[in-house]
C-alpha cells in the first residue's frame, strides 16, 4: 500500500471538483485531484456541454426551416443524429482535452480510481491512501426517478437521450424543470411530437410566474404538449413505445419516456456515513462557508443542498480553495446566483422573482417593470418575443431580474451585477447600452424604473 500526503485532496473531478483543485494550486498549495472517471465530470461530459451542442444544432434545424423569411434560400431535409452526436462529441472532446492540459500545468496530481472517504484526512482508491491536511468533498449527482419508477429499456434519463442515434417519433417527458424543457426543446425542434407532464402547475416553476406562462405560451406556439398540475402516477412499457397514466386517468403514449424529475447527491458508497460526515437526506450540510462538521472537511457542488448548477459548484470550489489559504472569500448566496433554461426561447433569472421579494420585503415595499422585446430592435432583427422584469425595493436596490427570450442568458452578466451589488436603478440608467443590441432592454428597465423611460409609457 502506498500513502500520499498533500495540502489539499478534492475527491471528485467535477466543476466544484477540479475548481477547487485549480484554484488551490493557485494559490501554491500541493493537490491531488482523485476521479473515476473523466475529469469535468456529469457538466462536461453528460450535462451541460452535450445538451447545448444538441441545443445549438436544433437552433440551426429551426434558423434553416423559417430561413426563406429572411430571404436566404435553404432547404431542411432532417437531421442525421450521428453527425450531430459527432460533433457534439467533437466539442466535449476538446473541452476534456483542454482541461486535462490545465490540470498537468498546474502540477496537479490526478489519481485515477474511485475514492472512498476513511478518515476526516485520508482518502483511499484502490490501495493507495492519500492525505490530505484538507479535505474537499465534490462526488457530483446522479439523474433521479421516482419511487417505484423503474428506469430500463423505453423509460430513459438524460444521460441516455443524450447518446440515442436518432430521433424518435414521439416522446414523454416527465418533469418540467430545466432538464425537460431543454430536451423538449430539441426533441421538437428536431422533428418529434413531445408531451411534457409536470405534477406543478407551471412550466420551469422555479422561475417567476409571468416567465413561466410566457414559456408555456411558446411552448403551445411551437407545438409542444404539456399537462400541468397533475401528479404522474404510471408507465407501462409495450413492444413499440410507452404509455403513461396520471392520477387523474389521463394518458399519453410515446415512443419513450424521458425521466427528468431532477438529480440526487453521490453521498452513498463513499464513505461519509462511516467517518461521520453530517447529512440530510442524503446532501452533505455545511455552513455558509462549506465547512462540513468534521474539522478541514469541506464539500461543494451538487452534494451541497440548493441549487444544482455547475456554475454554483465552480464558484463554490474556488470559495473553498480560498477558505483553506486564509482569504476570506466572500459568500454568494443561492438566490444571488444566475441560472437559464437553454431552451428555445431561453428564460434567464438572478435574485428574487416578484413573488420571493414581496414576500420578503411587503407587497408595499416592492416595485418592477417588465419590458417587451417587442421594443427592442436587435429582438426584432432576430426574430424574438419575450421581455426583461426587474425587481426593486422601494427607493431601494435591484433584487431580481427576469428575462425569456432567444439568447437572453447572454445578457445575465449585467443582471448578476446590478443584484450583486446592489445597484439602484438610478446608478444603472445612466450608463450606456450599445444600439443595436438585446442588452438595451435591461437599459430601458433600469431607467423605468428610474423614473425616465424612453420607450414606454
Amino acid at each position: 500500500m502506498t500513502e500520499q500526503t498533500y495540502d489539499v485532496v478534492v475527491l471528485g473531478g467535477g466543476s466544484g471538483g477540479y475548481a477547487a483543485a485549480l484554484r488551490a494550486a493557485e494559490l501554491g498549495m500541493s493537490v491531488a485531484l482523485i476521479e473515476g472517471d473523466k475529469l469535468g465530470g456529469t457538466c462536461l461530459h453528460r450535462g451541460c456541454i452535450p445538451t447545448k451542442a444538441l441545443l445549438h444544432a436544433a437552433e440551426i434545424a429551426d434558423g434553416t426551416r423559417d430561413a426563406e423569411k429572411y430571404g436566404v434560400i435553404a432547404e431542411f431535409a432532417g437531421v442525421e443524429v450521428p453527425k450531430v452526436i459527432e460533433y457534439q462529441q467533437g466539442v466535449i472532446s476538446s473541452k476534456y482535452k483542454g482541461l486535462q492540459g490545465l490540470i498537468k500545468a498546474r502540477g496537479i496530481t490526478v489519481v485515477e480510481g474511485w475514492g472512498r472517504l476513511t478518515s476526516q484526512n485520508t482518502v483511499q482508491v484502490g490501495d493507495q491512501s492519500v492525505t490530505g491536511k484538507n479535505i474537499v468533498l465534490a462526488t457530483g449527482s446522479y439523474s433521479k426517478s421516482l419511487p417505484g419508477l423503474e428506469i430500463g429499456g423505453r423509460v430513459i434519463t438524460s444521460e441516455t437521450a443524450l447518446r440515442m442515434d436518432y430521433v424518435p417519433n414521439k416522446v414523454v417527458i416527465l418533469g418540467g424543470g430545466v432538464i425537460g424543457v431543454e430536451f423538449a426543446s430539441v426533441w421538437k425542434s428536431f422533428g418529434a411530437e413531445v408531451t411534457i407532464v409536470e405534477a406543478l402547475p407551471h412550466l420551469v416553476p422555479a422561475e417567476d410566474e409571468s416567465m413561466s406562462k410566457q414559456l408555456e405560451r411558446a411552448f403551445r406556439k411551437r407545438g409542444i404538449e404539456f399537462s400541468l398540475g397533475v401528479r404522474f402516477q404510471g408507465v407501462e412499457q409495450h413492444e413499440n413505445g410507452v404509455v403513461v397514466t396520471l392520477e387523474d386517468g389521463k394518458t399519453f403514449d410515446g415512443d419513450i419516456l424521458l425521466v427528468a424529475v431532477g438529480r440526487g447527491p453521490v453521498t452513498q458508497n463513499v464513505g461519509f456515513d462511516e467517518v461521520g460526515v453530517a447529512m440530510d437526506r442524503g446532501f452533505v450540510t455545511t455552513n455558509e462557508r462549506l465547512a462540513t462538521n468534521l474539522p478541514n472537511v469541506y464539500a461543494v457542488g451538487d452534494i451541497v443542498p440548493g441549487l444544482q448548477l455547475a456554475h454554483r459548484g465552480f464558484q463554490q470550489g474556488i470559495f473553498v480553495a480560498e477558505e483553506i489559504a486564509g482569504l476570506n472569500p466572500v459568500v454568494i448566496e443561492d438566490k444571488n446566483i444566475p441560472k437559464i433554461t437553454y431552451s428555445d426561447p431561453e428564460v434567464a433569472s438572478v435574485g428574487l422573482s416578484q413573488a420571493k421579494a414581496e414576500e420578503q420585503y411587503g407587497a408595499d415595499k416592492v416595485d418592477s417593470y417588465e419590458y417587451n422585446l417587442a421594443g427592442n430592435g436587435r429582438s426584432h432583427i432576430i426574430g424574438t418575443s419575450g421581455s426583461i422584469k426587474v425587481v426593486r425595493v422601494v427607493d431601494g436596490p435591484v433584487v431580481g431580474v427576469s428575462m425569456i427570450g432567444a439568447r437572453v442568458g447572454e445578457l445575465i452578466g449585467e443582471a448578476q451585477l446590478a443584484v450583486n451589488w446592489e445597484a439602484y436603478p438610478e446608478d444603472v440608467a445612466p450608463l450606456i447600452h450599445a444600439h443595436p443590441t438585446q442588452n438595451e432592454a435591461l437599459g430601458e428597465a433600469f431607467l423605468h424604473l428610474a423614473g425616465k423611460p424612453l420607450h414606454a409609457l
